[in-house]
């Protein structure tokens, strides 16, 4: 079967989350041709993979979304026209609901309309008015104008992107990649894939809320807009899977079909993981933080927290291991650091895991938003405890349902709390028999749960269930 990937500011241009659950799930497909469409951000990344890629990957493009500021208008001197239809469908894109994706799929790709023309045109101009006088008549209407054309332009750039033909798209979000796997589609009427590793409305929607380029008064439109790429998305796809019921529920309030979901948790290769041993002494306690160096993530919270434990521990080491998303935001650390003065916090950069884990005790996780996080499901693998933000997964993960009997395996606290953080870490500092405790139920519950072998399986037959219900 030739599988046609769709990837969205991750696998193979950074390490870690994502990339690293496709980089393995790639090479368990060993049966499987895959074709990656890669979407990033800035085209300057073009060809800087983090990865080798598995020989079965056949082909690979890739699409970055600054590229569509180097358009330039049709050189046909007849004016591009936007009929009522279009007109209609782009009124529903803006306001965020019962969007004719049809239209637009059919617009720039059967009629190859251009983008840059498209967005000079009157018909567009029209339709703008219409929804500016009627959503934000108190506001520029050359802001709003322009505001417009920033969001539009990078979808419209994509829509027009040739798609190559496969047997199954499968898209790793419901954003930009959601789009390019519901237009795969559309054009070669063959089933489509989606599987959220989070809930990318809402991490986006947290994104814009704080983001300091977006104006108070269009975050409600950047929002929507995002809101309906996932409307898109749910709409197209014959099967979206989540990795627990709680992600699941959310997809059905955002407007996903029920009879298409399905639950299929991450794996890990458990058995690489088991076989460290537990640390040597040193005379320190070191805990780990595996994470991308990205705002989701809340380092900054982390360093505040290890910052109060340092006041009540003595001995105690911070190694923070991953590649660096926001090279401002790791600036941001560092300096908070300083100004903190506290010492023995080490960024590492990107590190072999499995060795690396042999210098920790317990490892700390403080995202405002994740999924069912690969690091938490590796430090227990391993015998370690961990501290963790009550998102996503997590507090399952710790404790377990209802039903697995394998106890608490480390500590699940709010998010952004400084001092909850220190306290649960302090406890895994001082009572080693309870972090070794908390160890062995995390590793047992991953080896029941959470292996590489279970989810794998469960693709395959996933694949085998849609590639049947599309040929009946």
């Amino acid at each position: 079967m030739r599988i046609c990937m769709i990837l969205e500011g991750s696998y193979p241009f950074v390490y870690g989350g994502v990339s690293s659950w496709m980089h393995q799930y790639i090479q368990a497909m060993a049966e499987h041709e895959f074709i990656l469409l890669c979407i990033g951000a800035q085209e300057s990344d073009r060809d800087k993979f983090k990865y080798k890629f598995p020989e079965n990957v056949i082909e690979v493009h890739q699409f970055f979304l600054d590229e569509a500021l180097k358009l330039k208008p049709s050189a046909r001197r007849k004016k591009t026209k936007v009929n009522e239809k279009m007109t209609k469908a782009l009124v529903s894109l803006l306001e965020g609901e019962n969007t004719d994706w049809d239209m637009f799929f059919h617009a720039f790709q059967e009629e190859k309309m251009n983008p840059v023309s498209f967005l000079m045109s009157e018909g567009f101009l029209n339709a703008i008015k219409e929804v500016c006088l009627e959503r934000f008549p108190y506001i520029s209407f050359a802001e709003y104008f322009h505001t417009v054309r920033s969001m539009l332009l990078p979808e419209l750039f994509l829509f027009m992107q040739d798609i190559p033909k496969a047997d199954i798209y499968h898209a790793t979000a419901t954003g930009y990649s959601g789009l390019l796997g519901s237009l795969g589609k559309w054009k070669y009427k063959k089933p489509f894939i989606l599987t959220e590793h989070g809930i990318y409305t809402r991490e986006r929607e947290e994104e814009l809320l704080r983001a300091k380029w977006v104006l108070p008064y269009f975050r409600s439109q950047w929002i929507s807009l995002f809101y309906n790429f996932s409307s898109c998305a749910y709409a197209y796809a014959d099967a979206v899977t989540s990795l627990y019921e709680g992600a699941a529920n959310i997809q059905t309030e955002l407007g996903c079909e029920r009879e298409k979901q399905y639950v299929i948790g991450n794996g890990i290769h458990f058995l690489k993981f088991a076989a460290i041993p537990e640390k040597k002494e040193n005379g320190y306690t070191d805990i780990g933080a595996v994470v991308r160096i990205a705002k989701i993530k809340d380092i900054k919270t982390m360093i505040y927290a290890f910052a109060e434990l340092k006041s009540r521990v003595e001995n105690v080491r911070l190694h923070i291991l991953g590649d660096v998303d926001d090279e401002e935001y790791k600036e941001e650390c560092e300096n908070l650091i300083i100004q903190l003065q506290v010492p023995d916090i080490l960024f590492t950069g990107v590190v072999n895991i499995i060795e690396y884990m042999e210098k920790l005790d317990f490892t700390i996780l403080t995202s405002i938003s994740e999924g069912q996080p690969l690091s938490v499901l590796e430090s227990f693998a391993a015998g370690r405890a961990v501290v963790t933000t009550d998102v996503g997964c997590c507090r399952e993960l710790v404790f377990g349902s209802s039903m697995d009997g394998f106890g608490q395996a480390g500590f699940c606290v709010p998010p952004m709390k400084k001092e909850e953080i220190a306290n649960a870490m302090e406890r895994l500092c001082l009572d080693k028999g309870l972090r070794r405790e908390m160890g062995e139920n995390g590793k047992k519950r991953v080896e029941n749960y959470y292996t590489h072998e279970i989810s794998m399986n469960r693709y395959r037959t996933l694949y085998q269930e849609v590639e049947q219900k599309w040929q009946e």
